[in-house]
């Protein structure tokens, strides 16, 4: 395998990482509106993913550090092309961390009611955006000969990419929905299993149209193997759902999202941007990496930081791990 082919494999690898764990913190984000009935209920929410949720975006970073550094090409066109919904995303991920850390600041509810607010809406637009600009990158977009993104921000709102969008969304917020009913005791882990179930099925019925819609145009067998995993995970985590097995329905939401989202880079491989206007114009892993050197001493550099990246997100998990009620908040930590 080419260096450059093995940086490809170890992005996407990254990226599966960032989604499968942001995913169900994304998705706790949304439920503190939709679940939640009161400040006490948001703030049990909260704290299930308050000790990770800076943890999980490590991976995002990782994965954007990575792409520089391993394909300068792709990621100068990939920044410049999705500009503005980048732009939003990384808003919205600074809001969102300002909301985590400010929100028991002051104990007006006015206050704490205007941060969980933001920590919904900061949750949704990047679950949303997200699906938008990896359905674009799987589809194609605009690129010249210059190997430069020509089109504008509205030829990214396209029905496949907007579909992609709710898949995500929707996925994520199933994920999250897993996520509290493993991390919570009581009524409210019984409300997180009903909502797993409602949200889960609309998410069977648009991932398995744009899976199918991504094989159809884009895929292979390879490609076609990780769809029926994912399928049968999406249907697994169901099941375990209604049975009340948590653990069982978290390890196959999880596995829905790593297998959705290898598809897309299956689809993808060995282009890292197709181009609509011409299909030699594409961005591949030969075209847009850097030179052997630089792949082979950031290989090295995996090797030594990776286990250890792992081992102390591990670790945070392990000392978090018990379940949390509303018994466990205290009446001014919720109000």
């Amino acid at each position: 395998m080419e260096l450059h082919d093995l940086w490809f494999v170890i992005i996407a690898v990254l990226w599966i990482g960032y989604f499968f764990l942001e995913g169900f913190d994304f998705g706790v984000g949304i439920l503190t509106k939709l679940l939640a009935r009161d400040r006490t209920e948001r703030r049990v929410l909260i704290n299930t993913i308050g000790p990770v949720w800076d943890g999980n975006e490590v991976w995002l970073l990782t994965a954007g550090g990575a792409t520089f550094a391993a394909f300068p090409e792709w990621y100068a066109t990939l920044f410049s092309g999705f500009y503005l919904p980048l732009l939003l995303i990384l808003l919205c991920l600074i809001v969102r961390g300002v909301a985590f850390e400010y929100r028991s600041k002051r104990p007006e509810e006015h206050w704490q009611r205007n941060w969980e607010t933001a920590l919904f809406w900061t949750s949704l637009i990047p679950a949303f955006l997200w699906g938008v600009a990896f359905a674009n990158i799987v589809r194609g977009v605009k690129i010249d000969k210059n190997l430069e993104y020509v089109g504008n921000v509205w030829d990214l709102l396209n029905p496949f990419a907007l579909l992609g969008g709710l898949v995500t969304l929707t996925l994520f917020t199933f994920h999250g929905a897993v996520f509290t009913a493993l991390k919570t005791v009581g009524e409210i882990r019984e409300r997180a299993r009903k909502t797993a179930l409602m949200v889960g099925l609309l998410t069977a019925v648009l991932a398995l149209v744009f899976l199918v819609w991504t094989q159809l145009a884009h895929g292979g067998g390879k490609s076609m193997v990780a769809l029926i995993v994912a399928v049968l995970a999406l249907v697994a985590a169901l099941a375990a759902n209604q049975i009340g097995r948590e653990g069982w329905a978290f390890v196959f939401s999880g596995l829905t999202v790593v297998a959705a989202v290898a598809m897309l880079f299956l689809t993808l491989f060995p282009n890292v941007m197709p181009s609509t206007l011409n299909p030699a114009w594409n961005l591949t892993v030969s075209n847009a990496s850097s030179s052997p050197y630089t792949l082979k001493i950031m290989t090295w550099d995996a090797v030594i930081a990776t286990p250890i990246v792992l081992l102390y997100q591990g670790w945070t998990y392990w000392v978090f791990r018990k379940r949390i009620g509303t018994q466990h908040i205290a009446a001014d930590a919720a109000h």
